[in-house]
């Protein structure tokens, strides 16, 4: 594949889901480009928020890297990077012309609202590309549920930090699948 088509297919990426890209390159890269299916972007993702940087970049990096090698993988971050960096500077730029403008505030807010509804319809399509094909009678399929709740909760209701619940799920959940020898 060429570089110059990862570089184009990210960099659009990046500037389409400016502050909440992952639900742009979920519909790119799994429903649009077929680069990945539903069950390889979750892999992605998931290895992709454990490792430090950016989860988005970790998924450039990947699949650029899965398409052309270590070139691959630069041209992705460069194409996550490059407009990201100029649409900043841009924005600093007229943040100091108008921030007290309270119609600027306003649209600030707003689009903040879709970025968080974007990101909510990604996890709901995630979850039932996921689940879809699950046999609900599998331990596996409700120690994941069981997890997933757990991670809901504390995460989203009780609001502790990302590497506590990580630290207390992960052992849990490595243990509970190593106890009920599941193989997939």
């Amino acid at each position: 594949m060429p570089l110059s088509t990862i570089f184009l297919v990210f960099s659009r990426l990046a500037l389409m889901g400016f502050g909440g890209v992952m639900p742009f390159a979920y519909r790119a890269l799994v429903e649009q480009r077929k680069w990945l299916t539903a069950e390889e972007f979750a892999k992605y993702l998931a290895t992709s928020q454990m490792l430090p940087g950016p989860t988005i970049c970790n998924v450039a990096l990947m699949v650029g890297s899965r398409y052309a090698g270590t070139r691959g993988a630069l041209a992705a971050l460069a194409g996550m990077i490059a407009g990201p960096f100029l649409v900043v500077v841009a924005l600093g730029v007229a943040y100091q012309r108008f921030g007290e403008i309270e119609m600027f505030r306003h649209a600030i807010r707003g689009m903040a609202a879709v970025a968080a509804g974007l990101i909510l319809a990604t996890a709901v399509k995630m979850a039932r590309s996921l689940f879809a094909k699950a046999d609900w009678r599998a331990r596996g399929t409700l120690l994941q549920l069981a997890l997933l709740a757990l991670a809901f909760v504390g995460l989203g209701l009780l609001q502790w930090q990302l590497a506590l619940v990580f630290g207390l799920l992960a052992p849990l959940g490595a243990g509970a699948f190593y106890l009920v020898g599941e193989k997939k």
